[in-house]
């Protein structure tokens, strides 16, 4: 049965795979479901927060070092494929990069979607885990350009009249959207504090685009705790990021924190197919990944 189990997830850039629900596809992947990544760009705006790794032959080679590392993450998730989009990085909003004609916000939207689809029917995934809509806490272009083609290349997988040059239809059954858990963030945040040290999340907490509390929505839970050595695996690949720091608390009350408080990330299903094109189910319903 599990030959036949496909789990997909699309991401922005190189690390966020590592970020956000990577315990999700190191549990499906430790049972046997194939588990593919869909990355849609090279990370190539990416800052170098890491001071080792601040050197001339790393800045000179950042997209190489990029991929180095994602596939190094990818082998600790278990992906069993790892699919480029092909796209630049758009980097934020008013940059110079964010104006290119190469980077994926501003490839037109149908290619985008039908380069999707390809990997979709080619891959024949049930599960796709892709972003939700975030337009005000973290407007990140390529972010919102990933949520804006996955629900059409969902739609237009199983359907024979669109993209029929992109292979033979597969319609996927769910589609989730993955997010952050408020109560995840506080666990962490706390942490820091009990240590006697700056939290890097305190920022989430002040002003008007502070981090929404979306938890309440949260419906179904998994068991990650037999991964997080695998998501932390993941995470340390990509040494060129600082990002680890927030994402792997210092050891501190052993198993204690290790269980309640280092892999809390959430998706949300959005739909669920149950016959192309006539049933669907448009009720939200999320899932939380959670250690015991």
């Amino acid at each position: 049965m599990a030959d036949d189990l496909c789990l997909l997830q699309i991401h922005a850039h190189p690390d966020d795979e590592a970020s956000k629900g990577a315990g999700t596809s190191a549990k499906y992947a430790a049972e046997g479901i194939r588990n593919v990544l869909v990355c849609c760009t090279g990370g190539e705006e990416g800052d170098i927060l890491n001071p080792a790794m601040d050197r001339p032959d790393v800045r000179a080679d950042l997209a190489g070092v990029r991929m180095a590392e994602l596939e190094a993450s990818a082998r600790a998730i278990g992906y069993d494929s790892v699919q480029m989009l092909g796209y630049r990085d758009s980097g934020m909003p008013d940059t110079e990069a964010n104006a290119r004609a190469d980077n994926f916000a501003n490839a037109p939207l149908d290619e985008a979607v039908e380069r999707f689809v390809k990997i979709i029917r080619a891959e024949r995934p049930q599960v796709i885990i892709t972003y939700h809509e975030d337009r005000n806490w973290y407007p990140h272009p390529d972010h919102i350009r990933v949520w804006e083609i996955s629900g059409p290349a969902f739609d237009a997988a199983g359907d024979p009249d669109r993209f029929p040059d992109a292979g033979e239809p597969w319609q996927p059954s769910k589609l989730y959207y993955v997010a952050w858990s408020m109560a995840r963030v506080k666990a962490l945040h706390a942490v820091y504090l009990d240590r006697g040290q700056e939290s890097p999340f305190a920022r989430w907490f002040e002003g008007e685009n502070s981090m929404p509390d979306r938890d309440e929505r949260f419906t179904t839970r998994i068991d990650v705790s037999e991964h997080l050595g695998a998501r932390r695996a993941a995470l340390l690949a990509h040494a060129k990021e600082s990002a680890v720091v927030m994402h792997c608390l210092p050891a501190h009350r052993g198993e204690e924190i290790t269980n309640d408080v280092l892999d809390g990330a959430a998706s949300l299903v959005w739909r669920q197919v149950f016959h192309r094109r006539t049933a669907m189910i448009g009720v939200l319903r999320w899932i939380k990944e959670e250690t015991s």
